[in-house]
């Protein structure tokens, strides 16, 4: 709780950096369509956003489709399928035990026949208006949607990709989701002139993308736990001085919670100088407008599902020195960022 109070006060006190954060859109403009759709995505690039960003896993037939995870449980329809009942079992991904129904039990044809729902209704009555009107993106088909976009508007906007659970997959399905996505990205003409960064919380993956493409890289972290392809190593480790000069050696940034940024007084924590001195930008995740995102001091109103004073929390990130905001709002963060 103190490091939320500290972010609004800081969003108070700090002045304005001319330092301008790429806005990444977090799995498309999650905060006003159903996340990890074409329609989110759409609405991102139409709000400004640099980056679309889409989580990959991969189908029984080994196409990359767009989910958050490869669990399908909170975000389809698929539980109203009485034709799938029988797919619904419970699997250790991770060391974590879950118990639904999984992309790569499914092919393609049959996560076609499934609607994207919102996965916070609670919070997001609107966004869930539109369960039922969308299915699952495949990444040719969000490439096809970008490329379309860009000859609209004449503005280039990036691809954000983060790789789930590669290790398990590859034991599971004995699918390399990263010999997949470098044989999609050249299928598609994507190369690394594009903008384009490729994420993972593993190690492994991004080590074999180093050795093997020039795409930009992002070594995600959390606060606790580790890497699952290593399990001796912590989070907490690589976020060090020396942990960072390891992870320079193969990405170009880390993507760490906002909450390892600011300290509880305030200040930007050491990870940001840190990073920064290992050669690493840093892309701080995840910015949300509703209150029950926002630390008390700048929530207006009572209802957690109300907007908040996101610009304030905006500031107040930035304020950090961090190099770019995953959001699910970016039309919000890009007028955000230009009034600072």
């Amino acid at each position: 709780m103190r490091i939320f109070l500290a972010l609004a006060a800081l969003a108070m006190t700090v002045p304005a950096t001319a330092h301008a954060q790429l806005i990444i859109a977090h799995r498309g403009a999650s905060g006003e369509r159903p996340e990890h759709t074409l329609a989110a995505y759409e609405k991102a690039i139409d709000d400004g956003a640099d980056y679309i960003e889409a989580d990959l896993v991969v189908s029984k037939d080994g196409v990359l489709v767009a989910r958050h995870e490869n669990d399908l449980t909170d975000t389809t329809d698929v539980a109203d399928h009485p034709e799938f009942a029988d797919r619904r079992k419970a699997k250790e991904i991770d060391g974590k035990l879950i118990n639904g129904w999984f992309a790569e039990d499914f092919t393609l044809a049959e996560l076609e026949t499934l609607h994207a729902k919102e996965r916070l209704p609670g919070l997001r009555p609107i966004n869930a208006q539109f369960d039922g009107l969308y299915q699952v993106p495949t990444l040719a088909q969000i490439v096809r949607l970008v490329r379309a976009k860009q000859a609209e508007t004449g503005r280039k906007v990036g691809l954000y990709l983060e790789l789930k659970h590669p290790t398990f997959l590859l034991q599971e399905q004995g699918i390399d989701t990263v010999d997949l996505l470098l044989l999609d990205l050249k299928k598609y003409g994507v190369t690394a002139d594009y903008p384009v960064f490729i994420e993972c919380f593993e190690v492994g993956a991004l080590q074999r993308l180093k050795q093997r493409s020039r795409f930009k890289l992002v070594q995600l972290v959390e606060r606790e736990g580790g890497p699952a392809d290593e399990p001796g190593m912590s989070y907490a480790n690589m976020a060090t001085p020396s942990g960072l000069a390891d992870i320079a050696k193969y990405a170009d940034a880390i993507g760490p919670d906002f909450r390892e940024l600011v300290d509880p007084d305030g200040k930007p924590t050491a990870l940001v100088a840190d990073a920064h001195a290992a050669g690493l930008k840093i892309h701080g995740w995840t910015l949300r407008k509703e209150n029950a995102f926002l630390p008390p001091a700048l929530q207006i109103g009572t209802n957690p599902a109300a907007k908040g004073n996101y610009a304030a929390a905006f500031k107040a990130i930035a304020a950090a020195g961090i190099d770019g905001v995953f959001t699910d709002d970016p039309g919000l963060a890009v007028k955000a960022r230009a009034a600072k």
